[in-house]
């Protein structure tokens, strides 16, 4: 049967964090009804929260699913090459009432010895911030294990960690190795690897609704964490309606792309292609159909989906693996 192609949207899986809040809904009408809700998790293919696809004929299906029916068509063939049926990556929006844990992620090579999966590099675009809002993005300089080790039993990490101010616009690259810690008040888009492996080091000494500390990984991540320091955020120039380039790793590449009016794209098959809303209304336009989106949408497009039109006055990020 051949793959009926077109932008893919999903169900977003709504996950409660102890830190979490209620801007996922006020902010980008994510409809929860709970407060707590730390994150949206807008395209996944994480064991047990597998995207769940929102329109047109494939609706209801696992991106999971349709992968494995049509591998080639929405991943692309340089893509399928290096992952097989595998999504890659992991789309997300975070909203940080609270802090979240200081913490760390492994390498590829550490995490498939330790949990036979992906590392997790990760990027974060900033999309509203309270004010005197920070992240603690690595170390303030360079540092050793020992001095490490040393502050975390005397309770004493921050003085040794890099704190930024942030706003909106703000984009930060965070390799795998570097010391890391969304704080309050920071509401963010973050793409990653397609792995949910982090090791947790410190936790402000907080404790979860059952009254207990949730679990650190301080001897996991004493191998894992790079102990030079970081200076993690991106500087970047927009031209509208042009890809302005926030990240090229060998794990992704992520643009944006200031829309206003219309640009065209041409897409050769090789790759899928994600784009996330971070801010106004646009249209796709393919062959004979259009399709609306709003900040906050998260939209796949399928390798096969070639030469379309991006329409309207938005800020898109724009992600894929070349």
């Amino acid at each position: 049967m051949k793959a009926k192609i077109y932008p893919l949207q999903f169900v977003p899986i709504l996950k409660e964090k102890i830190w979490g809040g209620q801007k996922l809904n006020t902010l980008l009408n994510k409809g929860q009804e709970q407060d707590g809700v730390g994150e949206s998790w807008e395209l996944s293919a994480v064991e047990g929260s597998e995207s769940i696809i929102s329109n047109g004929v494939y609706k209801g299906r696992s991106i999971v699913n349709l992968i494995n029916e049509f591998p080639k068509e929405i991943l692309g063939s340089s893509v399928y090459y290096s992952f097989g049926t595998k999504f890659p990556l992991l789309f997300k929006f975070i909203d940080a009432k609270d802090d979240l844990s200081i913490q760390v992620h492994p390498n590829n090579k550490l995490a498939l010895e330790r949990h036979n999966c992906l590392g997790k590099t990760e990027m974060w675009y900033i999309m509203q911030a309270d004010s005197n809002a920070e992240l603690v993005v690595g170390f303030n300089k360079d540092t050793d294990r020992q001095t490490y080790i040393s502050a975390l039993e005397n309770k004493d990490l921050l003085p040794l960690l890099n704190e930024v101010k942030v706003q909106k616009g703000d984009v930060f690259f965070l390799e795998t190795g570097t010391v890391h810690a969304i704080r309050a008040g920071v509401f963010l888009a973050e793409i990653q690897q397609s792995s949910d492996i982090t090791y947790r080091v410190y936790d402000w000494n907080r404790k979860d609704k059952d009254g207990q500390f949730r679990e650190l990984h301080t001897d996991l991540a004493l191998d894992a964490i790079n102990y030079n320091a970081s200076n993690a955020k991106v500087n970047y120039v927009t031209i509208d309606n042009q890809r302005n380039i926030l990240v090229k790793s060998p794990f992704f590449t992520t643009n944006i792309i200031p829309l206003d009016g219309e640009m065209v794209v041409f897409h050769m098959g090789e790759y899928f292609k994600v784009y996330m809303c971070v801010e106004g209304d646009f249209q796709i336009r393919y062959q004979s159909d259009t399709y609306n989106y709003t900040k906050g949408d998260t939209v796949l497009i399928p390798a096969n989906m070639v030469d379309f039109k991006l329409i309207g006055k938005a800020s898109l990020l724009e992600i894929y693996i070349s």
